[in-house]
Order: structure tokens, then sequence, then C-alpha cells
């Protein structure tokens, strides 16, 4: 059953991937307001229409819970980050800014929820953002100022997931999910009327954008079931090949290369992530014990 789990973890992160990749190339059609707007309106009805299938409430008082609003707020503030800095940003360089997103939670999580965090978890998360600052290089020529938005959206991904763990408990994930997508609807139409890049109907460019929201949603799909298949401390760590699916659709079909501090920084922040998921798995077996 676990080497099961590890296979859906590790086809989830390819169709993650694959989304990815499908954004980046609807962007150099179609104007990110449009792509988000899409995005978001596709997504929710999915997760609506699945949420459905399983009998789930889909809409409740508890939409408006503080808690619930405060996650949607970070789904907006990341929704933005990642279609921006995805659009703009090599998809090499923006795989391994998102793979901050759990060292973030962590931190977050010391800082805001008062949890504990030993001083070799603190140690992953140093590591793992010197890593990104060396795959970023905010002084380096190379910086060009929207690597800032996949920063901005890994932080609002951290920022939802710690919000989540104070959501009531009893609200569906795929409700939730739901919820956070419709949020960010109206932001799609918000960030078109600041484009100059007119709307497109272009066949290719909305296939692009379907593909997206697939890929989305079933990749999605699949890190569920993953995740209940065998423990987290398992599973998540195979989050971590979503970098190397990533980075090598950059290669193979935007001719990207790496360069040596790319992949340098990339393989701190994966060996951090990596470290911090083992350290907290001996830590959840030491207080079972």
């Amino acid at each position: 059953m676990a080497l099961r789990a590890i296979a859906i973890m590790v086809v989830a992160m390819a169709l993650l991937a694959l989304s990815d990749a499908f954004i980046k190339l609807s962007g150099q059609r179609a104007p990110m307001g449009q792509i988000m707007f899409l995005l978001s309106t596709g997504g929710t009805l999915l997760f609506l229409a699945m949420a459905r299938m399983r009998g789930l409430t889909v809409w409740s008082k508890e939409f408006w819970h503080p808690m619930v609003v405060v996650r949607n707020g970070f789904e907006i503030i990341g929704a933005i980050g990642l279609i921006v800095g995805i659009t703009h940003v090599p998809l090499s360089i923006f795989a391994a800014i998102m793979q901050v997103a759990p060292l973030i939670t962590i931190l977050g999580a010391a800082l805001f929820l008062g949890e504990k965090v030993g001083w070799r978890r603190w140690a992953a998360v140093l590591v793992g953002l010197t890593g990104m600052l060396i795959v970023i290089r905010p002084l380096g020529a190379s910086f060009s100022g929207w690597e800032l938005f996949a920063v901005m959206g890994v932080s609002g991904l951290a920022g939802r997931d710690l919000v989540t763990r104070l959501a009531p408990a009893h609200i569906p994930a795929l409700t939730m999910s739901a919820w956070g997508f419709a949020s960010t609807i109206p932001v799609g139409l918000g960030v078109y009327m600041f484009e100059t890049m007119p709307l497109t109907a272009e066949p290719i460019a909305l296939l692009h954008i379907l593909g997206a929201v697939l890929f989305t949603a079933f990749g999605y799909l699949a890190v569920t079931a993953a995740m209940r298949m065998a423990p987290v401390s398992i599973v998540a760590p195979f989050r971590y090949t979503r970098l190397l699916f990533t980075t090598s659709l950059g290669v193979m079909f935007f001719a990207e290369r790496p360069d040596n501090y790319t992949l340098f920084g990339a393989a701190l922040v994966l060996a951090a992530g990596i470290y911090s998921f083992l350290r907290e798995a001996q830590m959840a077996r030491a207080v079972r014990a």
C-alpha cells in the first residue's frame, strides 16, 4: 500500500508540473487576468461538482467564518503571485521557489501559532531560505524582479495552509478548496483591468488554460488519495519530485538552461525540505511512543 501511495504522489506531482507548464504556455497568448479568471472558474466548477458527487455541502454560513475568510485572502495572494510569477519567471527558478512553501509553513507555525520548533528544523528552514536566495540572487545581474511574485505566491500558499489549521475542522477539504478557488474569480477580472493585452479567443490559448484546469484538479485529487493511503512521513517527501518534473519541462519545452547557482540553490531547498519532513515524522513517532 505504501509503494502504491508513493507512486500516486509522484504521478500527482507530474500532473501539477504539467499544470505549471500549461499556465506558462497560456501566458504567451492570453492576459494574466483572463488566465486567472478561467482557471478560478474552471477549478471552482470542478471542485463543486466533486463535492456534490460525494454528497458534501457546497454552501453554508461557514463561508463567512473569520478563518475561512482569512484563508481565502491568502488564496488570493497566492493565486496572483503564482500566475504572475510563472508567466514571467523560468520554470526551473519558479519550481525551486515553490518548494520553500513547507519551510515557510514551519516558520509561520513557530512565529504565529506558538508551535515548538527545535534547532534542527530551524537550521533546515535557514538552509532552505538560503537556497531560495541563491536561486533568486536579488543582487545579481539576472534578477528581474518578477521572482518576487513567485515568493509572494509561495508565501500566500504557506499562509493559507497555516490558517487552514485554524478553520473549523468539520468543513470538508473539497468544500473549502471550492470556496478558495471561487474567491479568486473576481480577482482575475480586477487584474485584467490593469492590463493592456486584449482578451483572446484563440483555440490554442483556451486549450492551454483547459489543460491547466484539468491537470490541477486531477493532481489535487491524486495528492488527496496518496495522503489517505499511507502515513504522511512516507508520502510527503515525494512532493519534491515536482521540482524535478517542472525543471525538466522547462528544459524540454522552453529551452531553459538552469545555471550552477540555480541547481545548487534548488538542491539546498530540496535537502532542507526532505530533512524537515523526516524530522517531523521522527518527532511524531516519539510522541506516540
